[in-house]
């Protein structure tokens, strides 16, 4: 087992906001002339079969970005593929499910995170009783499809945000477009669903195969 890696970094963009400094206690002095070494991080993350993270849609756009060696590892997200709301659950931040599952933290550092992470995912979800970090595995292990829904009507914007599609601007090459990741099992009921209440005929759209490899990144 590796010892836990934690180390702080001085940012390059100027000072750090009060109210980041609120919620996490880091301060400049405590960063100050201080850099993350690469090395010993590349060669801790290139031991790891999969990257798991409580937001890797967030955490591994700003990992890869960072550091070349996230973007070779597969990913899952710890709040995004557990079935929280069915296990009776109706929240996804880590402090909420913690609590929920009978344990508290605090100190809103990286570290302690993924502490809490570690042990909510080695206990039982409270309806279907599986191991939360099995249930996790399986999805992950997944392909999944991403609709591109060109062109689609901007009077039904709020309908396709609503069942869950997320903006692109196309200012990174892909489709100015919304969006949608589902299962592979999924496609052929969402694609019928945007033939009849979006675009109200026949249409055919861009669509790309996601696997933990590339989920989550801004490469898909």
């Amino acid at each position: 087992m590796l010892e836990p890696f934690n180390q702080l970094q001085e940012p390059s963009k100027g000072p750090i906001p009060e109210e980041i400094i609120q919620i996490t206690g880091i301060t400049d002095e405590m960063v100050r002339g201080k850099q993350i070494d690469k090395d010993k991080l590349s060669a801790i993350v290139s031991q790891a079969s999969i990257i798991i993270a409580h937001n890797a849609h967030f955490d591994r756009k700003v990992a890869e970005a960072a550091f070349d060696v996230f973007a070779s590892k597969p990913w899952a997200c710890s709040m995004s593929q557990i079935p929280w709301r069915d296990e009776g659950l109706d929240g996804g931040k880590l402090e909420y499910l913690c609590m929920k599952s009978g344990f508290y933290y605090s100190a809103p550092r990286a570290s302690t995170d993924c502490y809490a992470g570690i042990e909510l995912l080695s206990r039982r979800l409270p309806n279907s009783g599986k191991l939360a970090l099995s249930v996790l595995l399986d999805d992950a292990r997944k392909e999944s499809k991403r609709i591109w829904a060109e062109w689609a009507p901007f009077d039904l914007k709020d309908i396709l945000k609503e069942r869950g599609y997320r903006w692109n601007d196309g200012n990174d090459g892909r489709p100015k477009a919304w969006y949608f990741d589902l299962p592979a099992a999924d496609l052929e009921e969402e694609l019928s669903f945007l033939k009849k209440e979006i675009y109200s005929r026949d249409v055919d759209l861009p669509i790309s195969s996601i696997t933990a490899q590339d989920r989550f990144s801004d490469r898909v």
